[in-house]
């Protein structure tokens, strides 16, 4: 998405058009926009998230390699799951999530609750510890993921 909003001129003008030239790579300011009005949302949604689909099916038309990882924070909630060949959800506490962000919005309400996303995930880990912890969480999923082929 932030790809999108600083280099796709089409995206660039459709912003334009809607919210004016000071929106325009404004990231905080479009977010003011649409997490306080859902219909805002919905149509910045609709323009991103096919452009999104579709650069990363283009990226993965041209990695050579054995696995590919693409993170994708709205995996479940825009259906886009069995789009791969397997998920792997990283959640954490919400303190913790608190404690990392500079900001809390009400972002997250919107998300289907992290039981649900560790549920549904074919792996899943909760980022609470240090980074060698989730080092050796991540060698254990490429490692499964690798076996599998």
């Amino acid at each position: 998405m932030h790809d999108l909003l600083a280099h796709d001129e089409n995206v660039r003008a459709a912003i334009r058009g809607r919210w004016g030239e000071d929106a325009v790579g404004d990231r905080a300011r479009i977010g003011e926009i649409v997490f306080s009005d859902p219909d805002e949302l919905a149509w910045l949604e609709a323009l991103l998230h096919p452009r999104t689909r579709a650069a990363i099916d283009e990226w993965i038309a041209r990695v050579d390699a054995p696995l590919a990882v693409v993170e994708i924070p709205l995996l479940y909630e825009t259906g886009g799951e069995s789009r791969f060949d397997a998920v792997v959800a990283i959640t954490a506490p919400p303190a913790t999530r608190a404690s990392r962000r500079a900001r809390i919005d009400g972002r997250e309400s919107r998300l289907i609750p992290d039981e649900e996303k560790v549920r549904r995930a074919d792996f899943a880990y909760v980022n609470d510890g240090s980074l060698e912890a989730l080092d050796a969480f991540v060698a254990g999923v490429v490692e499964s993921l690798r076996s599998r082929s």
